[in-house]
Parts: C-alpha cells; sequence; structure tokens
C-alpha cells in the first residue's frame, strides 16, 4: 500500500498487480471523508491512469491528476523529473491544504510544491515558518529569504450585522437580506461560512462572532481568499503587529453608536494623535497602515471608543477618562418598575416623576446604560447607576445611553465630585430626595482654587482646577461631595510611556 496526496485529501491506493492480467484494477479510498472505494481501471498498454474529479470539499474545486505505476509503486506524474525535490517540500508545507484558497494561489499543497521546485520560491506557502523556508532554501540550493508571518484578521468585533440573520445559513444568503432593520451592514454576518475554509482549526463561532486563534493562525490566507467573506472583511495583517481597529462601518457616529458598541464612531482622534501617520480615516472608520505602525500606544489612548485593540496594554488602565453618574438616589428604579416600565427610556417618556414623587431630573435605576456597557464598568447598585472607575474605559457609550443626560466623562485623576444634578427648588428637593444638592454655596464660597460654581440650582466641580482638598467636603451641610480614587498605578503608567498631562 503507498501513500499519495492529492487535492486536499488523503488517498491509498490497494492495488492489485498480475503478468497474466489483460487489465490490472486498483481501488481508490478515501480515508478521510468517504469509507466507499472506486475502481479505476487502465490498459497494460499504457503507464498512466487518470484519477479525475478530485474533490476539494471546502471549495468544490475539482482538480484532474494523474498517476504513475511504477516497480509496484504510484508516483504523481505532474511532479516530473522534480519528484524527489517534491516530495521533500511536501513533507515541509504545514500541510492542511487550501485547496486553492490560500495565498499561493494553487490548487494542492502538492501543486504549491513542484511549483517551488520549478521556480526556485522557497516562501510560495503564507503558512510556512522560517524555519520550513529556510529548510526548502537550502533543498533548492538558493539564498535564504527572511518572510514576514501575517495572521488573519476580521475587520468587526460586534454583532450588530447578524441580527436578523439566524433564519438563513450562509453568510452569502445572509448577505441577500441586506437592509434589515438593526443591523450593521458593514459588519461580521457571523454565521461562520469562512470557518469551513480554515484547515487548521484557528477559527470558531461564539454567539453571532467569529473569533480567530492567534496559536492556531498561520497566515494561510484561504479565510481572506476573495469571495470568503461576502463583505471582504478578512484580511492579512503582521503577526508583530499589537495594535488593530477591528470596524468597517460607514456610519456617522450618531447611528453606529445606536447599533453598536463596538463601532468606530469616525472622531479622527487616532489619526491625529498617531505620531507616524499609521492611521487613516476611510470610509467614516480608522485603517491602520502596517507598513508605518510602530506600535505605541497613542491611538489606543485617544480612541474615545476604545475598540482599538491593543495587545500590549490593559485599556481599563490606560485612560484619560471615566464616566460619573450625576445622581446618588435609588429610589427611582424600584418605583418605574412597579409601574411596568422597564427601560429607562420608557421612563422618561411614559413616567411622571412629579405624580410618582420622583426627582425630575434623577437616575432611572432601570440599567440602560449597564446594557450598554462592554466592560461591566456601569451596574446599577442600590437603585442608582454607579460606576467602577477600574474597570471603566472612558468609551462614553454609557452616556449615550442615558435618556436624562445625566452621566458625563470626567478626567481620571484626583478630584472631589458632586453627584446631583437636580435642578428643582430646595423645597421639591427635600420632598423627594434626601442625598440632592440644595445649591446652599458652602463649597463654593470657601473652594480656595475657585473650581465650584453654582448651575442650576446645584454645585459643579471643574475637575481640571479642583486641587483635591477636603475643604469643600466639610463645608458640605448634606455631606454628599465624593472623591474621585485614582490608584496610584494609573500614575506610574503613564510616567513609564511618557504621557503627560493633558496627552
Amino acid at each position: 500500500m503507498t501513500g499519495v496526496r492529492g487535492s486536499g485529501l488523503f488517498f491509498c491506493m490497494f492495488l492489485n498487480f498480475s503478468k497474466n492480467d489483460q487489465k490490472k484494477t486498483g481501488y481508490l479510498k478515501e480515508a478521510s471523508d468517504s469509507e466507499e472505494k472506486k475502481q479505476i481501471k487502465y490498459s497494460e498498454n499504457s503507464d498512466y491512469f487518470d484519477l479525475s474529479e478530485s474533490y476539494c470539499y471546502n471549495k468544490g474545486i475539482k482538480i484532474q491528476h494523474q498517476f504513475q505505476v511504477k516497480e509496484g509503486n504510484v508516483v504523481d506524474r505532474n511532479q516530473g523529473a522534480d519528484n524527489g525535490i517534491v516530495r521533500q517540500i511536501l513533507s515541509l508545507l504545514p500541510g492542511g491544504d487550501c485547496c486553492g484558497a490560500g495565498g499561493c494561489a494553487m490548487p494542492a499543497c502538492q501543486d504549491c510544491a513542484r511549483e517551488m521546485a520549478e521556480r526556485k520560491r522557497p516562501d510560495l506557502c503564507p503558512a510556512c515558518s522560517q524555519e520550513a523556508v529556510d529548510e526548502i532554501a537550502a533543498l533548492l540550493q538558493v539564498p535564504a529569504v527572511q518572510i514576514e508571518k501575517k495572521i488573519a484578521l476580521i475587520l468587526c468585533a460586534g454583532e450588530a450585522a447578524a441580527a436578523g440573520a439566524e433564519a438563513v445559513e450562509s453568510c452569502k444568503e445572509a448577505q441577500a437580506l441586506a437592509g434589515r432593520e438593526g443591523a450593521c451592514q458593514n459588519g461580521c454576518l457571523g454565521l461562520g461560512s469562512c470557518i469551513e475554509l480554515c484547515r487548521f482549526g484557528a477559527m470558531k463561532k461564539e454567539g453571532n462572532r467569529i473569533l480567530i486563534d492567534r496559536e492556531k493562525c498561520n497566515g494561510c490566507g484561504a479565510c481572506a481568499s476573495e469571495g470568503a467573506c461576502p463583505r471582504s472583511l478578512i484580511v492579512m495583517v503582521p503577526r508583530e503587529a499589537s495594535n488593530f481597529i477591528p470596524c468597517s462601518s460607514v456610519l456617522e457616529e450618531e447611528d453606529t453608536r445606536a447599533i453598536c458598541g463596538y463601532g468606530c464612531i469616525g472622531c479622527g482622534e487616532c489619526e491625529e494623535a498617531c505620531p507616524e501617520g499609521a492611521v487613516h480615516m476611510v470610509d467614516q472608520h480608522a485603517v491602520i497602515d502596517y507598513e508605518k505602525c510602530v506600535g505605541c500606544v497613542a491611538c489606543t489612548v485617544k480612541c474615545k471608543k476604545k475598540i482599538i485593540v491593543d495587545t500590549h496594554h490593559d485599556l481599563t488602565k490606560l485612560k484619560e477618562t471615566v464616566a460619573f453618574v450625576g445622581c446618588s438616589s435609588g429610589k427611582a428604579g424600584g418605583v418605574f418598575r412597579r409601574e411596568k416600565l422597564e427601560s429607562c427610556l420608557n421612563a422618561v417618556i411614559k413616567g411622571d416623576p412629579l405624580a410618582l414623587g420622583l426627582c425630575s431630573t434623577g437616575c432611572c435605576g432601570l440599567g440602560d446604560c449597564e446594557k450598554v456597557c462592554r466592560f461591566g464598568a456601569i451596574s446599577v447598585k442600590e437603585g442608582c447607576a454607579w460606576v467602577d472607575p477600574e474597570k471603566c474605559v472612558g468609551c462614553g457609550d454609557c452616556v449615550y445611553a442615558c435618556p436624562r443626560g445625566i452621566i458625563r466623562m470626567i478626567p481620571y485623576q484626583g478630584t472631589k465630585l458632586v453627584p446631583c444634578s437636580s435642578t428643582d427648588d430646595y423645597e421639591d428637593k427635600a420632598q423627594v430626595c434626601d442625598s440632592a444638592c440644595i445649591a446652599c454655596g458652602d463649597c463654593a464660597a470657601n473652594c480656595p482654587g475657585g473650581a465650584i460654581t453654582i448651575q442650576e440650582r446645584h454645585a459643579v466641580i471643574d475637575p481640571l482646577i479642583c486641587e483635591n482638598c477636603q475643604i469643600c467636603q466639610y463645608m458640605c451641610p448634606r455631606k454628599i461631595i465624593v472623591e474621585q480614587p485614582v490608584e496610584e498605578y494609573h500614575y506610574l503608567q503613564k510616567d513609564a510611556l511618557g504621557i503627560e498631562e493633558g496627552e
């Protein structure tokens, strides 16, 4: 029994030979996909027989191969005089066989090996390691070639495009359903048609997202080949790259925020911050030029939505701003639920806070902000939204989700804050909330830096001016002023990276 490799499947030839037979019969067994034996007949006067319609199941490609019978062994006729070198090269390839979809553009690994031998191209297979390329170069007796290993990147990290696509089975079918309400028209359709092309188990589906295993992806490029993704969202990027922008949205900021928490809003902050000119805005989203990118943290720090993936730094520790909720009362949530109002937006539209004995500007306590936070940094505690500054990365999604606009972004630095946004009169505040600012002005009158003002019947502290002394807390008769805690490692990390205040 002699093994030959062809068309991405491993075949075993069971050959029966007889000197007196007018015809010899060989049986072909497909070892990986079918147990059905196929009979192939050939004439005694011919040294060759055709194995037609070898099948690449993951691409639907039929390939013709011819094999020669020599001294009881089966030899691929296509390999010609370079058979020995081709076999050695083939043994160094990663296997898996991309069936014409990979970066080498050959129908099968065997064809790639033969092309390497004929063209003296040790680097033709993009999935090869540097060590394998070096060995192939030695076999071909050509100079060593330094390769740049690449990895697949999906230009989408969200699930908004998959909305309404559950009824179909392939991404191509889902693409035909363009215009689905609430679905991103540029993102990953999430049905995993690309996974079928990966012969190395480097892709998997989790929910409506397709994930790539960096350790398993060898850069063959099959998933990024033409037609693999109907939206052309998979690209090959340098394996050594550390910054990635997984978004292809062409929508304006408001529309992107409305449908996807992972979408680029096209603000351009990263482009302006990049010292190498490696980031550019293309069709309302940022794109990195890896020929120029040096892997610094500028784009990561400046990204308002914190969607830029940085494999070297923890976004929860490297940030400029965090969210702050301008309310500390937890009374409203329970009241609104008794009224069968299940979202903050519905509570604002349908609820009557005065009739219900509630503050008209306070937190609704129903968690619309919590639902949009990708980092688990905001939650409803004791009826009121609360931000964990250590987890918050400053993306601002909660700010847009709050229908009352009481969540705002503040610098991530030590400062005092007033968790109240009430614009009601003192008498009305006193009736509905025991933690409201009564706008007495004692804090503002005694602030040595002039950081506190009274605006719309409540105190406001400017964090850029606040020196973080404790005078306002001491003077406040209701003791509602709080301090923004900042961990020491935040300052240490900024110092280590050379990031100055305001950068």
